[in-house]
């Protein structure tokens, strides 16, 4: 069995945080790239190192990736699975917006994201295909570079998610997950053979 450890870095505030942006490829705020940058400097000066940074394409991600791989000179690697939930016609809305004009299906979505997804938006089971076949291409690529260690920039359903996989919770209680913007998460990626686990570290 291959073990990885993975920290989870949710990119800060963004110029359309009060939406839902999925796949709109909005940018930090002054305010989001702080709350990044204090996050990962707060944990380098507690020890925290990293072999290679994996990141999603959308610029909140991307771009202060890049800037870290340079500052800690690691490489890195952009990976398109890794994006945030489409949200369809959703997308770019405010949710204040969305409750207004179709309150019965937000709430639904909200409670019941197994069954419910936005007009011509990703299903749960779609983005969970997507994201778990994003993270078997790390496992391969890390194992590929005997690299052991990775921090992974990207988005609060990604880490919403697998933290609900590490917690054995079901899929309907994703949304209670944790994921503040700026914040990291940790988690062990465990392999064997074509099975991948994960698991919560505190």
């Amino acid at each position: 069995m291959i073990r990885l450890l993975i920290d989870l870095l949710r990119h800060g505030e963004t110029t359309l945080s009060h939406t839902l942006r999925g796949h709109t490829d909005d940018e930090l705020t002054e305010q989001g790239w702080l709350q990044m940058q204090s996050t990962i400097q707060n944990n380098i000066d507690n020890g925290s190192s990293w072999d290679v940074i994996f990141t999603s394409p959308l610029r909140r991600c991307q771009l202060f990736a890049e800037r870290l791989a340079v500052k800690i000179q690691r490489p890195l690697i952009v990976n398109s699975n890794i994006k945030e939930m489409n949200f369809g016609d959703w997308e770019g809305l405010a949710t204040q917006h969305i409750y207004e004009n179709f309150p019965e299906l937000l709430a639904n979505f909200w409670q019941f994201p197994t069954q419910y997804h936005a007009p011509n938006g990703e299903s749960l089971a779609q983005f969970k295909q997507r994201v778990m076949i994003g993270f078997e291409e790390i496992s391969i690529q890390m194992q590929t570079e005997d690299w052991k260690n990775a921090l992974v920039v990207t988005h609060g359903g990604v880490i919403k998610l697998l933290t609900c996989l590490a917690r054995e919770q079901h899929l309907n209680d994703l949304l209670k997950m944790p994921a503040e913007l700026g914040n990291l998460y940790q988690i062990e990626l465990l392999k064997s053979l074509d099975q991948l686990t994960f698991i919560e570290r505190v």
